[in-house]
């Protein structure tokens, strides 16, 4: 199930609903690629792809033996390509409660320092050959969310069976943050009598699930395991090194060049052309629907 025969995309999100808030300065000499894609997407990224390591726990090696995997599946990236990109940066909302990404005192004001990126990695092995890792990752959006969405190939015959229907793709989705989750998007014949089909949700809320369990922050697990001495958690040197390659030479065309970011609106979900860049890529958008958790509602929206 976890290959090209059976998944048609993978899509890594990460969504920021403010701004800089008076950070712009550092920011502005980042920006969201180095900021947040080329570390952080790209480390899950190298989780989800990764071929399953030797062992995970036990062995002296262990730590080496997902870091090995994780290097390997980096270097089958080719850099990503300007054509697979859609760069933005915020405007300041309509009633002006937040300024602008270039109003901030420490940003210059012909800054071309993307705030928004969506780019489109392809894994060129026999297990991901062909099939799109969308990293998409902005700020002052739509909401707060850190999510992997697995979007699975069609059902085979079900245009047929449903004829003059929308059929949406089933997704696998982990929900990072807030509230972590994990759910599957399932079609099933809609209640009573009408033969119709409608999403659902096969539902794994931590919170719910594992109501009296105390659920810890990423950086808690991280000290824990410097504590212990252990070090697959962290990135090793030819890691980072892989990872760089990837991005480099986008960054450098990028300042060399002056690429101007797409202004968009902030509290949306960034410029309309990253749903065109991933459209022309073979993902499939269902706005119809949301998840809602059990026990109190949690605004998932079907859509990054």
């Amino acid at each position: 199930l976890w290959n090209r025969d059976h998944i048609k995309s993978v899509t890594i999100t990460f969504k920021e609903d403010f701004g800089t808030k008076g950070r712009g300065g550092y920011f502005d000499s980042s920006g969201i690629i180095r900021d947040v894609i080329q570390n952080h997407l790209i480390q899950i990224l190298s989780l989800v792809a990764m071929e399953p390591p030797v062992a995970v726990t036990g062995d002296q090696d262990s730590a080496s033996f997902v870091r090995d995997e994780k290097v390997k599946v980096l270097n089958c990236i080719d850099p990503v390509k300007l054509d697979d990109c859609v760069l933005g940066q915020y405007l300041a909302p309509e009633d002006g409660s937040e300024p602008s990404y270039t109003d901030d005192p420490s940003v210059p004001d012909d800054s071309v320092t993307p705030t928004f990126a969506t780019m489109v990695l392809w894994i060129n092995n026999p297990r991901w050959d062909g099939v799109p890792f969308i990293l998409k990752a902005g700020k002052a959006l739509n909401e707060r969310k850190g999510e992997i969405r697995i979007q699975f190939k069609p059902a085979p015959g079900a245009n047929r069976m449903f004829a003059g229907q929308e059929v949406p793709r089933n997704e696998l989705v982990m929900r990072l943050q807030p509230d972590e989750a994990v759910y599957m998007k399932a079609n099933v014949k809609s209640p009573g009598l009408k033969t119709t089909p409608v999403m659902s949700e096969l539902d794994l809320s931590y919170a719910e699930r594992y109501a009296h369990e105390e659920m810890f922050d990423a950086y808690t697990r991280l000290i824990l395991e410097v504590i212990r001495g252990r070090q697959a958690t962290f990135v090793r040197d030819d890691e980072l090194k892989a990872a760089w390659a990837i991005f480099t030479p986008l960054l450098h065309r990028i300042e060399a060049e002056k690429i101007k970011p797409i202004p968009y609106d902030f509290g949306g979900r960034g410029p309309p052309e990253s749903d065109q860049l991933l459209k022309s890529r073979g993902y499939y958008q269902y706005h119809g629907g949301k998840y809602t958790g059990r026990g109190k509602r949690m605004s998932m929206l079907g859509v990054s």
